[in-house]
């Protein structure tokens, strides 16, 4: 048995080793396409897998967990699930200008539903993938490597005529790098790539005239016409995109605003929020235009439809949706590809540079190929040519013969021996015969009817076609414009069979400007309950339903609209809300927990005190806690920007009770839970910051806390009700702040 060796090392030498080789194995091997066939190997091995399968255009569909199943199998040992994903991309027509596989079943849809599993959805090749992807594989173009575990070939790259990285875009993340090309047009890409290779030494610029811009699928408007030089020139940028835009007129004089096509990063799930965030603008009082949303998308394409008043401004609200929803986005360009097995990014230039470099590497192998096969063809044909022209010496061999390989050496080295001939003349002419091993092999196996007439005069025929196959593979393979011409005749072809009309506008569109409409301020009254639900009123309202106003509601609170309300907690806390965050409505209407508008967690803390911010600028606050100490604040510290902000600084165990606007108050009174009272004088309690603990206002027994506070103004009656008996504040004796005060006995 070999004894164990065991390695010492550094263990961040190692860490180190392993991330860089698992960081290049995403990058290489899974995250990112390869700029020659625009594939990651996930779908290169998908669809080769399904080219061997015999899943043809032209063929039935196949159940895609057969598909998913074989290709994990021989050629991707990664999870199904990322299997049947790329599968489905690779059918959906509203994420690839060109659609790879043809799908039968649900694959999902634009609004983001997700495709059927895999065990009821079927698929087979786009006769495109057929044609223009895989069609010479059998040709020796590209080179085949083993597969995961050496009991399979796959190819390492698949023989695309076309710039497919371009036409199909790529989304990809890697460690540390990712890659996003949009898709674009496949009569444009086409065009350029003619283009280049007529002039190598053309510029982005130049290439431009035919690559305007992306092609989404999904139509749409680039608005940044400008910017696309500069991106397809360095690989990087940003495109903005709008969706299409149509005013309808609708019955009552009213205003459709109609959405025909959506921005391509919109597609999925970001419909739907696209549909929130509109109702979101009603509902947050952004604009009153809205009358109704509805989505009437359907197989036949986009139509989103947003009904407005009758006398809304349609252009003005379009304006709104592109600055407040998705309607514009952005799209972020990032041309990054395996280049010479290496991620580089790429201008446009250099993709179709590299592009059509492979297509000559292709081509070269292809022909090369092609000649063998037509030279061996030629060859045989030539001595089968010769044979009919001495066939009766050949069957004069062959009766003479004792077994084949006697047959054979005579026909290639003219050997007679132990031939017997029916003449001398015969077997002179048989020494003479210097046919090659493959003439020979074909002459024995050749059949009697391949002596007829026209049998000779159909290989007659077929040598001279293959004299000229020859002589044309030869000629592109000697002349580079001979084949620059092959690949553009096919180029075309291509377009003339699949080339569509551009979907996305290209232009320089103005910058989207929309007039907010000033909101009215007026005084509002904001209500909460005892739950914590909140709402605003106007005045006249509130006036009308004051006695239940004040019955219901714990915090009653004037405000202007266009202000906020400040929530003070038992932990200390100070809480802002904006008053156009509180519903507005009629007094019956429907409150909401003040938690949905704010930090506040009712969970965690209790609201002790609501102020308008307006109200606290211009008073002072008097803070009491439960251990008793007090501090008098300017309001205007609470001013803040910040939804929350500590209010206080409090002491352990200590929370806040009581936080009262300061204003003709006189004396204050602190009442414990063992029913000790102390009044003293307001002046007494220091003005301090609001980060200040402040000081002790009266002094309190070993386990006893204060429970309630009450003021008092000189020559007014100030009466409370304390364990069922009235109790009057201002008889209680005047005392000293930071003393025990007098226990009222019941």
């Amino acid at each position: 048995m070999e004894q164990e060796r065991i390695i010492r090392t550094e263990y961040s030498d190692v860490m180190q080793k392993s991330y860089i080789n698992y960081a290049m194995s995403v990058i290489i091997a899974r995250a990112l396409p390869d700029v020659r066939d625009g594939l990651k190997p996930v779908q290169r091995r998908t669809l080769y897998d399904m080219h061997e399968l015999g899943i043809r255009y032209d063929k039935p569909y196949r159940k895609s967990a057969r598909i998913v199943g074989d290709t994990m199998g021989k050629y991707h040992p990664h999870g199904d699930s990322s299997i049947y994903d790329a599968l489905v991309v690779m059918t959906q027509d509203f994420k690839k200008g060109l659609p790879l596989v043809d799908g039968h079943g649900n694959f999902g849809n634009i609004e983001g539903d997700g495709a059927a599993a895999m065990r009821y959805t079927e698929a087979r090749l786009a006769k495109i993938t057929q044609e223009a992807f895989l069609s010479d594989l059998d040709k020796d173009v590209v080179d085949f490597i083993p597969n995961f575990d050496e009991t399979e070939k796959e190819p390492s790259v698949l023989p695309v005529k076309i710039p497919n990285l371009l036409v199909n875009g790529a989304e990809g993340i890697a460690v540390g790098m990712a890659t996003s090309i949009p898709p674009h047009n496949l009569a444009e890409v086409i065009d350029a790539t003619k283009a280049y290779m007529k002039d190598e030494n053309i510029t982005n610029r130049e290439l431009m005239k035919y690559v305007q811009g992306p092609d989404f699928p999904t139509g749409g408007i680039v608005c940044n016409k400008d910017d696309l030089l500069e991106i397809y020139e360095t690989g990087q940028g940003k495109i903005k995109i709008r969706g299409k835009v149509e005013i309808e007129k609708a019955k009552g004089g009213k205003v459709n605003v109609v959405i025909t096509e959506i921005p391509y990063t919109m597609i999925g799930a970001n419909i739907g929020k696209f549909l929130q965030d509109v109702a979101a603008l009603h509902e947050t009082k952004k604009t009153n235009d809205i009358v109704d949303i509805s989505n009437q998308s359907s197989k036949e394409g986009i139509r989103i439809v947003i009904e407005l008043r009758k006398d809304a401004d349609a252009e003005n609200f379009i304006n709104m949706l592109y600055k407040k929803t998705r309607l514009e986005d952005t799209f972020g360009v990032n041309m990054l590809a395996i280049a010479d097995e290496r991620p580089e990014t790429m201008s446009l230039k250099q993709i179709i540079k590299h592009n059509v470099d492979f297509q000559y590497e292709v081509n070269t192998r292809k022909y090369n190929n092609l000649l063998e096969k037509e030279l061996e063809k030629k060859e045989i044909q030539e001595g089968l040519i010769k044979a009919c022209n001495v066939i009766d010496l050949i069957i004069e061999i062959l009766r003479g013969s004792k077994d084949r390989a006697m047959a054979k050496a005579c026909l290639v080295e003219g050997k007679t021996d132990g031939i017997k001939f029916k003449s001398k003349e015969s077997k002179i002419m048989a020494c003479q015969l210097c046919f090659t091993e493959k003439q020979a092999n074909a002459i024995l196996e050749m059949r009697l009817y391949k002596l007829i007439g026209l049998e000779i005069e159909a290989l007659i025929a077929d040598h001279e076609n293959t004299m000229a196959n020859i002589y044309r593979y030869e000629d592109i393979l000697a002349r580079k414009d001979a084949m620059a011409q092959v690949i553009m005749n096919e180029l075309d072809a291509i377009k003339k069979e699949y080339g569509v009309k551009r979907k996305t506008v290209i232009e320089n569109a103005k910058e989207a400007v929309y007039e907010e409409k000033k909101l009215e301020e007026m005084e509002v009254m904001v209500l909460m309950d005892r739950f914590g639900y909140v709402k605003s009123i106007d005045m006249p309202t509130y006036e009308r339903n004051k006695d239940a106003a004040e019955t219901e509601s714990r915090f009653i609170v004037k405000c202007k609209n266009t202000g906020k309300v400040c929530l003070f907690t038992n932990k200390g806390q100070l809480h802002t809300v904006k008053v156009l965050d509180i519903p507005f409505g009629k007094f019956r209407d429907k409150a909401i927990p003040i938690d949905n508008i704010s930090n506040y967690s009712s969970d965690v803390e209790s609201i002790v005190s609501v102020a308008s911010q307006t109200e606290l600028n211009l008073y002072r606050l008097i803070f009491v806690t439960k251990l008793s100490m007090v501090k008098i604040v300017d309001g205007g510290e609470f001013d803040v920007a910040k939804r929350t902000v500590a209010a206080t600084k409090l002491l352990d165990d200590d929370e806040v009770i009581s936080v009262e606007v300061m204003g003709d108050q006189r004396n204050i009174v602190m009442q414990t839970k063992e029913g000790c009272f102390l009044r003293f004088p307001l002046e007494e309690i220091p003005e301090k910051k609001k980060a200040a603990i402040g000081v002790r206002g009266m002094k309190l027994g070993a386990k006893d806390t204060v429970e309630n506070v009450y003021y008092t103004k000189n020559a007014i009656d100030s009466t409370i009700d304390y364990k069922g008996k009235a109790l009057e504040l201002n008889k209680i004796k005047l005392g000293k702040r930071d003393s025990k005060g007098v226990k009222v006995r019941t």
